[in-house]
């Protein structure tokens, strides 16, 4: 009988992931969050042109390539403001590397988090298998982290709290005088604030701010990936910043877990970040009409949902057996309790489909949310 880990056996397989595969292969996928967008064709000739001079033969620094972490520092100084030094950087196998490095190294056994709830599933389990103890704040009507509730919930144990805006699953944005709430959270209580920005750029309405804008100590470690930002999921390249002494204890987990991150993948998100935007801003429009198209389903349904205000999730209020339904009638949803007890009597919408097949599964939800009703 083979023996494992506790902290193994605490995690739970994702229920993203076992919607996903129970589906058929001619559903029509709002579960899955990624971009429908090809990767910019940029970033794509640069990855080849890295290949095919021979650089991408080899490990780079454990950090990333200086040309990435440089470009990463510019974006961060162009549009927060924050003076980020590339030295304090590290580029990881995606965002969710970046989470895993922030949480083993800031999390010893029976540290508490505080997560959002419903929150992104990674929140829960990446803090489990640190040996922590997930503390889920249950959000607002509107689906915002209320600052006042995290720091009720803070005690001798806690060590961390996750702000997540614009947020997975919810599609909310925390506003900025929330944010600087954060800040000032983590600098008096001397807990660490992890900003996950993965969506930072697709905003609908109001504005993108970051904790580390206005965090007086070194209390915020922010994670973004260029897997939303600009459409490359596949290419799993994320980058984490912050303190000096936060990113060194960080590397040291990434050197053994992960050596480099890929280095075609590098030079890629080196050139998205450096070239033209407008891809960026057709892929928000994008979205925002299709939330447009969802929300006047969902009304002309009955279906009550809060107003996303970026990424491009909904979760709208729904019965019990509503995920089931629609799964049998070929539109795949993920239950809101897969994200949090929380999200119980939800399901995560993900409009990142196109606008034929979202109007077809609007259709179909507005027929199996009659039927459970």
């Amino acid at each position: 009988m083979p023996t494992f880990s506790d902290r193994i056996e605490r995690v739970a397989v994702s229920g993203i992931r076992e919607v996903f595969e129970a589906a058929g292969d001619d559903a029509i996928n709002l579960g899955i969050g990624q971009p429908d967008f090809p990767t910019p064709e940029h970033a794509r000739r640069a990855a080849v042109d890295a290949i095919e001079a021979g650089k991408a033969d080899a490990y780079t620094g454990n950090k990333g390539i200086a040309p990435l972490r440089e470009a990463i520092a510019e974006k961060h100084r162009a549009d927060q403001g924050i003076d980020l030094d590339p030295a304090n950087v590290i580029a990881t196998a995606g965002g969710s590397e970046a989470l895993h490095l922030v949480m083993e190294a800031h999390v010893s056994a029976g540290d508490e988090v505080i997560i959002p709830d419903p929150g992104f599933v990674s929140y829960d389990a990446l803090t489990k298998l640190a040996g922590g103890d997930p503390v889920p704040v249950s959000l607002r009507e509107d689906l915002t982290l209320d600052p006042a509730a995290v720091e009720d919930a803070i005690t001798d144990d806690t060590v961390a709290f996750v702000v997540n805006s614009p947020g997975n699953p919810t599609g909310a944005v925390s506003p900025e005088a929330d944010i600087r709430e954060f800040a000032r959270i983590a600098d008096e209580h001397d807990v660490l604030c992890v900003s996950d920005e993965v969506y930072e750029y697709t905003v609908f309405d109001g504005e993108h701010r970051s904790p580390m804008e206005f965090a007086e100590t070194d209390s915020v470690v922010v994670v973004n990936s260029a897997s939303k930002l600009f459409s490359m999921t596949g290419w799993r390249l994320g980058w984490v910043y912050g303190s000096e002494a936060r990113i060194d204890r960080m590397v040291r987990v990434h050197q053994y877990a992960q050596a480099c991150a890929s280095a075609p993948a590098q030079y890629a998100a080196e050139a998205a970040l450096r070239g033209d935007r407008d891809v960026v801003e057709e892929m928000t429009d994008s979205f925002e009409r299709r939330r447009d198209i969802l929300l006047e389903g969902f009304t002309d349904a009955g279906i009550e949902c809060p107003v996303p205000q970026g990424a491009f999730y909904a979760m709208p209020r729904v019965p019990e057996g509503f995920v089931e339904e629609c799964l049998e009638r070929g539109v795949i949803v993920v239950p809101g309790e897969a994200f949090g007890e929380g999200g119980r009597g939800h399901a995560r919408i993900s409009y990142a489909t196109d606008e034929e097949d979202l109007r077809e599964a609007i259709s179909v939800m507005a027929e199996a949310y009659e039927a459970v009703s």
